[in-house]
């Protein structure tokens, strides 16, 4: 119980440092150049209590839970060696956890001509598939940089042949399916692969699956795409309620909990379900790991249901309010340096962004120190909000930005470490998590209705550039980290004493030579 008490206040203090910055950022702009009504800021607060008890449980149950589960059924997998057992078992677990999670229903409501099953289906076919495809990848110990640089290609190809308003749903798709409820699952199920290996690769190619599982969701939509010629997203503007009282303020979030209790045991259902016929036929855990698994599970779902409450009823108003209101300003551009700071800070509360850093420091021993890569992500997605917002006040086509930004990333994977570029497409998913889905996507769309822009065109695809630019930052972080480590080698060589033997321990050819 002393030990819970401890991780519960461990993981309180890493959300409070993660969420306290984009309090005191609303805050602020709220009581100077944008100003919010007092029942939407009041939601916004409530909504950030939950925020942050709801990552406190969450990051607890995916360290408890999640993160095991997925460890043992991925070992436990690689270990029957059958071809066609992992591939089906793979396949069958990306379409599962793909539908299981809550913001593809998100997505789905947006897209015309496709209804919403059709999409999701055709999503979660992309994820196992390509779920299939990465787990391939590492039993057969292949790089990560030769497959993205065979499927991205195809995606950019396949983007002359969709309508431009539904581009940047197709990207977004990508990101919106790694969220935090497949993420801990689908990383820690590489982790259990890549035990069964015992060569020194290992441990790189456990990083990776993710990455590949966001490209299967790219290339479904731009398929649905050509198949349907939707003529873009069905956007209706954006209703943001203001309760005029507390009775009315608690009735938003009173009628939030169940909704999102129901939604998130209908998401974890289906992967309690494969867990337990895997108990019951393989793993045969004993009373006591399963106990902890269930206590586990249940701080994940009292976790998330916190969570997605919080910034659905809290955070999506007022970023949509923020957004419209800055824009509106005689001197909208200051919404970019604006948009760049939450950005910069916003990374730090996807709850899936701790697992990976805590995976990445734990699998490397500490030579890749979290708080670097926290810094690099940070720096990446501030980059991209930056990137966005010059997107919602010009109109620029999102490819203006992808095609560059991807085609540096891929060149980037051709001079750094493994590994380096295998958390870089990893942190891609990660990084454009819920957060990014409730706050920053409703900023962006607020402000383009203020502008007077195409919001299908111009704000969707926020998802789609927070995910493309940590690609480029963790790899410069590897480009970095390789050159230190040269120079390090380089210095202890030079360093090196020449070791001088006596006389007497040189033999007569020895001296002869000499």
């Amino acid at each position: 119980m002393n030990l819970y008490r401890t991780k519960l206040s461990e993981k309180l203090k890493e959300s409070l440092e993660a969420v306290v910055p984009i309090i005191a950022i609303v805050l602020i702009l709220s009581f100077t150049i944008a100003p919010v009504p007092p029942g939407i800021l009041m939601a916004f607060i409530i909504g950030a209590i939950l925020l942050v008890v709801g990552m406190m449980f969450f990051t607890l149950g995916a360290e408890m839970s999640m993160t095991p589960m997925g460890e043992r059924i991925g070992t436990r997998i690689a270990q029957s060696k059958r071809l066609p057992v992992i591939i089906g078992l793979c396949f069958v677990l990306g379409f599962i956890i793909t539908i299981s999670e809550p913001d593809l229903q998100v997505l789905a409501g947006q897209v015309p001509s496709v209804s919403n099953m059709t999409l999701i289906l055709a999503v979660a076919v992309g994820v196992g598939i390509f779920l299939v495809a990465a787990v391939l990848r590492m039993l057969f110990s292949k790089p990560l940089s030769y497959m993205l640089l065979i499927f991205y290609p195809v995606v950019f190809i396949l983007t002359f042949f969709v309508s431009k308003d539904f581009l940047a749903i197709a990207f977004d798709s990508g990101g919106v399916t790694t969220g935090p409820m497949t993420v801990p699952f689908i990383m820690a199920l590489g982790i259990g692969f890549s035990a069964v290996r015992s060569d020194k690769y290992a441990e790189t190619d456990s990083f990776g699956l993710v990455s590949l599982c966001s490209i299967g969701p790219v290339l479904a939509v731009l398929l649905l795409g050509i198949i349907y010629h939707p003529q873009g997203g069905s956007y209706s503007e954006t209703v943001i309620p203001d309760a005029e009282t507390s009775v009315a303020l608690w009735k938003l979030f009173e009628s939030g909990i169940p909704h999102y209790m129901k939604e998130i045991g209908g998401s974890l259902l289906p992967i309690i379900l494969f867990f337990t016929f895997f108990q019951v036929v393989s793993l045969k855990l004993k009373k006591k790991t399963l106990i902890k698994n269930l206590v586990g599970i249940l701080y994940t779902y009292i976790g998330l249901v916190l969570f997605l409450t919080g910034v659905n009823v809290g955070f999506m108003p007022v970023g949509n309010y923020l957004g419209q209101v800055i824009a509106g300003l005689p001197y909208r551009w200051v919404i970019i340096p604006i948009g760049m700071l939450i950005g910069y800070f916003i990374v730090k509360a996807e709850p899936a962004v701790y697992v990976l850093m805590e995976q990445v420091e734990e699998l490397t021993s500490g030579a890749i120190p979290g708080k670097a890569m926290g810094y690099s992500l940070s720096l990446g997605v501030a980059f991209s909000l930056g990137l966005a917002m010059i997107r919602v006040l010009t109109g620029i086509s999102i490819l203006w930005f992808l095609v560059p930004g991807y085609a540096l990333a891929l060149i980037l994977t051709l001079f750094v470490p493994k590994i380096f570029t295998a958390i870089a497409f990893d942190s891609g998913g990660v990084a454009s998590g819920p957060m990014t889905a409730t706050f920053l996507l409703p900023f962006a769309q607020g402000a383009c209705e203020a502008v007077g822009g195409n919001v299908v065109t111009d704000a969707f695809g926020v998802v789609a550039m927070v995910a493309m630019t940590p690609l480029i930052t963790i790899q410069i972080l590897g480009v970095v980290y390789q050159y230190q480590e040269r120079k390090k080698n380089k210095e202890e060589m030079l360093a090196e004493p020449v070791k001088v033997l006596p006389l007497e321990a040189y033999g007569d050819a020895d001296i002869i030579e000499l």
